[in-house]
């Protein structure tokens, strides 16, 4: 019989080998990002306007680590900042030209992964382990 910690163990190592694999077919990539530069850009990518306010909240991240990251991505070309109209010392994040067409390429290999996970299950066992997910994830989020 599984322990509680052998569940975490086993979603750990699911999730680290789709991004091992998702990695690895990043070789055409043009740029090379670390995991948290790939994230602000997915982040970002997902909420186009948000703010580096926003991405540190959403990441549980310090501030300054945050500055550093969107700074590097705009020095790379990577994110576009607007100022705010209602309070110009806001600025607004979007992806540029460049990092959208690198987000699409990335959504594909997901999908295609994400096809291959699945291989096998029916519908109902892909939903059954969605509930599952779900309630492990807001179990944890009731012990904040």
């Amino acid at each position: 019989m599984s322990s509680d910690s052998d569940v975490l163990e086993a979603m750990h190592a699911v999730v680290h080998a789709f991004r091992s694999k998702l990695l690895r077919g990043e070789a055409d990539q043009p740029r090379d990002l670390s995991p948290m530069e790939g994230k602000a850009l997915g982040y970002f990518a997902r909420h186009p306007g948000a703010t580096q306010s926003d991405l540190a909240t959403h990441a549980g991240r310090d501030r300054g680590q945050v500055a550093r990251l969107i700074g590097g991505l705009k020095d790379k070309g990577l994110l576009l900042a607007v100022p705010d109209e209602a309070d110009r010392r806001v600025w607004r994040l979007s992806l540029s030209t460049e990092a959208q067409a690198m987000h699409k390429l990335v959504q594909q290999r997901q999908k295609v992964l994400a096809s291959a996970a699945t291989q096998g299950m029916s519908d109902r066992e892909v939903q059954q382990l969605m509930g599952l997910l779900r309630r492990v994830r807001e179990n944890l989020q009731q012990q904040e």
